[in-house]
């Protein structure tokens, strides 16, 4: 259905066709249970301490305001994030600022969180309870001087509501937000984090957005400082500002954050990275370039525990959820896992098997690389 209306859909601007599903969505005349598939119990797992339906999740980015999460899960999202939203309302950076490459199957967006503000949201929120997990993403004003001070804003803003908290420090968009990646600029962030969760009692999980421009020192010293501070997940990983020579779209270089299948494997290289040094219960989100249940799988195998997607559903529309839970059910039929979360980590696909003939059974060998 989807591929009729998708020529229609992409000759108007990108910025017109979003605020059009927006305002599809907010009829919220879908039924529930028609994204629902056979054996979607296979699919059933625990992403920061709540069961989902599926580890297949709606990136932050698409519903900046809260407008439309709870017609969001009615398409078969197993969670969804909302923002990224900062203090005070905020229109973002100067049209035009988002950027179709269809030969890249990519978007370049230089949006500049640009949201109706966490009081607003908070309300709106408050007024129209989430049906499912749902994750806040949030970060500081563009004129803010304090940038972590917007981060405890929010946070205090808008945990009533969250079943998880997401502390974007990673969009290319606002300046000066990647300084966070640096050690003694992220622990402080982490330190005041905590100071806000204990002195106002917040108790929900706290996930940190990544860039995928990071090198391997900075992989180590983050994984160091999450575990410390505790902090429950990390998503892997945002939009790059750079890796733009292989790409055949004339747009290309527009400035902004890349997103969609070119960097589908810079992020689950990410992924695997950070599987193999983190320690004790921290999990993993992963992100860039999903629009499949092989791409989904493939982060899986990587060691994400959950995945997202937001371009993936730009160029094949909403129906696509519910194609990944098939082919993510088929796959696992196929191999013989009976749960989704017994993939977390095996770290190659195709995945390395050895069946035991005489007991039918399958025993995963993860990547000794």
């Amino acid at each position: 259905m989807y591929s009729i209306f998708k020529p229609y859909i992409f000759s108007l601007d990108p910025e017109v066709a979003h605020d059009l599903a927006i305002k599809s969505l907010k009829l919220n005349v879908l039924p529930s249970g028609i994204f629902n598939v056979a054996n979607e119990e296979l699919l059933e797992t625990n992403l920061l301490g709540r069961k989902i339906p599926n580890p297949i999740g709606l990136a932050a980015g698409f519903d900046k305001s809260a407008e439309v999460y709870n017609s969001l899960f009615k398409l078969g999202y197993g969670f969804v994030e909302v923002g990224t939203v900062t203090p005070k309302r905020q229109l973002g950076n100067p049209k035009p600022r988002v950027f179709r490459l269809e030969k890249d199957k990519a978007l370049i967006n230089r949006l500049g969180f640009n949201n109706h503000g966490s009081e607003i949201i908070s309300k709106r929120i408050s007024d129209n309870l989430p049906s499912g997990f749902l994750g806040i993403n949030i970060g500081p004003n563009k004129d803010t001087k304090k940038k972590e001070e917007d981060y405890y804003t929010c946070l205090s803003n808008l945990s009533t509501y969250a079943g998880y908290i997401t502390i974007n420090i990673s969009s290319p968009n606002t300046e000066g937000l990647r300084e966070f990646h640096d050690q003694q600029e992220f622990e402080k962030l982490l330190t005041g984090i905590n100071k806000i969760k204990k002195d106002k009692n917040i108790l929900k999980p706290i996930a940190v957005k990544l860039s995928p421009d990071i090198n391997n020192n900075e992989i180590s010293k983050i994984i160091e400082l999450t575990i410390k501070y505790k902090i429950e997940g990390i998503i892997v990983s945002n939009t790059t500002d750079s890796n733009r020579e292989n790409l055949s779209d004339l747009q290309k270089n527009e400035k902004g954050g890349l997103s969609g299948h070119p960097l589908k494997n810079i992020s689950t290289n990410l992924i695997k990275k950070f599987y193999k040094e983190r320690k004790g219960n921290l999990q993993i989100i992963g992100v860039g370039g999903v629009d499949s249940g092989k791409s989904a799988f493939e982060k899986i195998c990587a060691g994400a525990n959950a995945v997202q997607l937001y371009t993936g559903m730009v160029y094949k529309g909403p129906g696509l959820v519910k194609d990944m839970k098939k082919e993510l059910i088929s796959i696992l039929k196929k191999e013989n896992i009976k749960n989704i979360s017994e993939a977390v980590g095996i770290s190659t696909w195709p995945v390395v098997a050895v069946q035991l003939y005489n007991s039918r059974k399958i025993i995963w060998q993860k990547d000794a690389n």
